[in-house]
């Protein structure tokens, strides 16, 4: 499609740097389309605070906020904590959230009678993958602007030159321009000083850490809580039924207070080069300990194995931006029947940056306090040696060959 016959445009509007400059770049290098500006509510919180206005003002139509906090919860994270899918020591928190902002981006093009639909993704990173492999499955042929693929713009710092000639309001300086994306499970930190792996990150500076504080500035008695589960998700919290998407908000909190969830990695992008980010994930990784000490307790020894293989599978296809396909709608299938009785209740006890087990009960355990005692029992243990003669002849037959004496 020529530029001249681009009239409509549908923006992913987060109203960061690269989605602020996008709009009067587009009115200036697109025959000034109209441009409806998207935000998918993720659970970012604050940041939605005078978006409209923001929009309105740089030259959009509208603002659309599309609320898809729980649709983002109950179908991509309750299944990839029951797969236990993490990328690498990554927990996915921009991955979580791109497939459904992609699907919504596509529906309102499709209902607005959009020509064309508009990312700020970088050609460097992963998330450009993700909106537009959603976009192809459920908008297929509709034509796909990336600036970033295309404007002359080489760096941030070129980025807040063309804000600034263009009056276009922004809420962090040069100093402060970390790279950074936020929703209820997660917040990242890219650029700056940690682009360099040696520096170490500034967790107790001021400012720094949004979602918690550092493990150093936790406080000094720990902070217990117990987390219910049906059938793998999570059903409460210190006792009271809530949906899942307010449980982690609590556990943001009681996490955050206490240091936990933040990680440091380099991690390898689906592009093909590593890249440094400091992440904040407080409920999250409480959430996931949580449901690992359950399974421990209630999935049988093979399902349990099978389910941590299949986990880096799941991971890297909601990493590698492939949510909506046939095999994820397999995988989901299993892990939602491997957590058909991960059911109990899980106390912990959170101290400054540790998550110590402190107890779990279910109805569906598979633990014996008899079998495993080291007391008396009615197990036979003189069965154990007819068990090892048979699952070791392969390694006799083997020893048996090496020596000659095979007979």
């Amino acid at each position: 499609m020529d530029k001249k016959d681009i009239k409509k445009v549908v923006l992913a509007y987060s109203g960061g740097l690269d989605t602020s400059i996008i709009i009067p770049w587009l009115k200036e290098n697109y025959n000034d389309p109209e441009i409806i500006a998207v935000s998918g509510n993720v659970g970012q919180a604050d940041e939605l605070e005078g978006l409209e206005e923001k929009a309105l003002k740089t030259g959009a139509s509208k603002l659309i906020v599309a609320d898809l906090t729980d649709e983002m919860v109950e179908e991509v994270i309750i299944p990839s904590v029951k797969m236990g899918a993490k990328y690498e020591t990554y927990m996915l928190g921009t991955a979580f959230a791109r497939p459904v902002i992609g699907k919504k981006l596509a529906e309102i093009a499709l209902e607005e009678g959009a020509d064309a639909i508009c990312h700020g993704c970088t050609g460097k990173g992963n998330d450009q993958v993700r909106f537009e492999l959603a976009i192809k499955r459920w908008a297929p042929g509709m034509k796909i602007i990336a600036p970033w693929r295309e404007w002359d713009i080489k760096s941030r710092d070129e980025e807040i030159d063309y804000a600034e000639a263009h009056n276009v309001p922004l809420k962090i300086s040069r100093e402060t321009n970390y790279s950074k994306d936020k929703n209820l499970w997660h917040l990242s930190h890219e650029g700056l000083d940690l682009e360099d792996p040696a520096n170490e990150p500034q967790y107790e500076k001021e400012g720094f850490l949004e979602m918690g504080v550092s493990p150093l500035q936790a406080p000094d008695e720990p902070t217990y809580i117990t987390l219910g589960f049906e059938a793998g998700a999570p059903v409460s919290f210190n006792g009271e039924k809530m949906k899942a998407s307010k449980i982690i908000e609590k556990l943001n909190e009681v996490g955050g207070a206490n240091g936990i969830g933040i990680i440091d990695i380099v991690e390898n992008r689906l592009i093909g080069m590593k890249d440094r980010g400091v992440y904040e994930t407080p409920g999250g990784t409480i959430l996931y300990f949580a449901h690992d000490q359950l399974e421990m307790l209630t999935m049988d020894k093979e399902t349990l194995h099978l389910k941590q293989k299949l986990a880096v599978d799941y991971a890297d296809m909601l990493y590698n931006g492939k949510w909506y396909s046939p095999l994820q709608e397999a995988l989901t299938a299993f892990a939602n029947e491997a957590n058909k009785n991960v059911t109990g209740e899980v106390k912990l006890k959170l101290y400054k940056g540790n998550i110590i087990p402190a107890g779990m009960t279910s109805p569906y355990s598979l633990y014996s306090e008899e079998l495993a005692s080291f007391g008396e029992t009615d197990y036979d243990q003189a069965q154990a040696e007819g068990f090892i003669n048979i699952w070791g002849l392969p390694t006799l037959v083997q020893a048996l060959l090496e020596k000659g004496s095979l007979k």
